[in-house]
């Protein structure tokens, strides 16, 4: 039995990783599926982060297929490992507006939609960097807690209508976001310790990510409503960093 058989989905940040083996997971298991991105390899361009691109996109969607069930609010950036004496105000804006924005634009607008099917799933990712510090930038791991503590307060405000609010925080994943990472440990030998930090030892993939996704877009997931579901490998368990003194905090412009 196909677990979203005749449910319509859209997945942000569709043309690589965690977004597309969704795409291809939500295929399999019966669903329409229109994937976005902002580059080539999705079904249609869009910033996720775009208030008319993410308006037009659901309009877009209900037009062709007569509604929504789905929105897998997927797309983000990293902003890299800069301090936070490093980092620019225009840094901070565009982080926040790709990846706490974005999802708040997809709630706002394929919520009421969604509520008219009488059910449905809104799925945001969000990552262990929101838990806790250890895990991302700064400017990263600021919006992935507001990501959690937004799907909180849309399950409060969408309550009665059968739409569900929830967020994946994913530990470290092999996608476009974390290639250079995974590039530097195979190229010095030190792909084994990818993921040494958590209980599992090793790093996840990108299918693992979806497979969370499908549990909560599916009706197994009836009763899971604004809460975020790790998958990590362990990893938040402790969050265990090198706790060592960075001299570049102080050096601050003047």
């Amino acid at each position: 039995m196909q677990r979203l058989a005749g449910k319509v989905a859209i997945v942000t940040g569709a043309a690589s990783g965690i977004g597309k083996a969704t795409v291809e997971l939500f295929h399999s298991e019966g669903a329409t599926v229109v994937g976005a991105d902002v580059g080539d390899g999705a079904d249609v361009r869009a910033d996720a982060g775009s208030e008319e691109a993410v308006r037009d996109l659901v309009d877009q969607v209900v037009q062709q297929y007569g509604g929504l069930d789905i929105f897998f609010a997927n797309a983000g950036i990293s902003g890299g490992f800069a301090t936070i004496a490093e980092q620019t105000e225009a840094d901070w804006a565009e982080i926040l507006r790709v990846n706490l924005i974005g999802p708040f634009l997809a709630i706002k607008y394929a919520g009421p939609v969604i509520a008219k099917r009488g059910s449905g799933s809104i799925i945001c990712t969000a990552s262990v960097a929101g838990l806790r510090s250890g895990a991302g930038g700064a400017a990263y791991s600021a919006s992935k807690a507001g990501v959690i503590n937004l799907v909180q307060n849309a399950a409060q405000q969408l309550s009665g209508s059968g739409v569900r609010v929830n967020a994946i925080c994913p530990g470290l994943i092999e996608t476009g976001m974390t290639k250079p990472l995974y590039e530097l440990a195979r190229a010095t030998g030190r792909e084994e310790r990818l993921g040494e930090l958590n209980p599992t030892q090793r790093g996840g993939e990108p299918a693992e990510i979806a497979h969370a996704a499908l549990f909560l877009a599916s009706d197994e997931a009836s009763y899971v409503n604004g809460t975020a579901l790790v998958v990590d490998g362990g990893l938040s368990s402790s969050h265990p960093t090198a706790h060592r003194f960075n001299l570049r905090m102080l050096d601050v412009p003047s």
